[in-house]
């Protein structure tokens, strides 16, 4: 049996707009350190998306699936564009867990100014997962804490595949294989 380093229940939501190369390495490096990790498609209130989010769910559904990893869970149902919220189900669906918001070192700097931000430092911890192109910034991590948060810089490194390069340039080496030819049946993002 694999050993975790987290008890925690790690919940990462993404837009999978589409996913990429950097989504699977992301789920794949979590089931090695979180007993659970829950994923799903949201919508995100600061972004302006090329799929629809049913769209977009087929296409991590699709990606959970080719992972295969018995620890993986898509939870569509946790999918809110507030993160809040999406703390709230969780805490329904697993009472008396601990709970991981995972979030990209891209989002770090953002985070103060969502949506009742302190009430979410409160119901969950924070693991930062860096991100090639994005430093981690210590003045930006000390402003989460000193607003209450728990962060964790997660031991994991995850390449610049990021989905907004697909939407001006489809590298298809940023594409995971199992979602390839769903995009070339729909003519998504360009890929046919």
């Amino acid at each position: 049996m694999k050993r975790t380093i987290h008890s925690s229940i790690a919940l990462l939501g993404t837009s999978a707009d589409p996913p990429t190369t950097g989504h699977k390495a992301i789920l794949i490096g979590l089931s090695k350190l979180f007993p659970t990790v829950a994923t799903w498609a949201s919508n995100n209130p600061e972004k302006k998306h090329r799929a629809s989010l049913d769209q977009r769910h087929e296409l991590l559904s699709t990606l959970v699936e080719a992972i295969n990893l018995p620890n993986l869970q898509l939870r569509q149902e946790l999918s809110n564009q507030w993160a809040l919220m999406t703390l709230e189900q969780a805490k329904d669906y697993w009472p008396g867990k601990s709970l991981m918001l995972i979030i990209g070192s891209d989002l770090v700097k953002s985070l103060p100014t969502w949506f009742e931000a302190k009430k979410v430092l409160r119901k969950a911890g924070i693991g930062v997962v860096p991100r090639l192109g994005w430093p981690i910034n210590s003045n930006e991590l000390k402003i989460i804490t000193n607003m209450g948060g728990k962060v964790t810089v997660l031991p994991l490194e995850i390449p610049a595949a990021a989905s907004s390069a697909i939407h001006s340039n489809p590298h298809l080496s940023y594409i995971p294989k199992a979602i390839l030819p769903i995009l070339k049946e729909k003519n998504l993002y360009g890929i046919s």
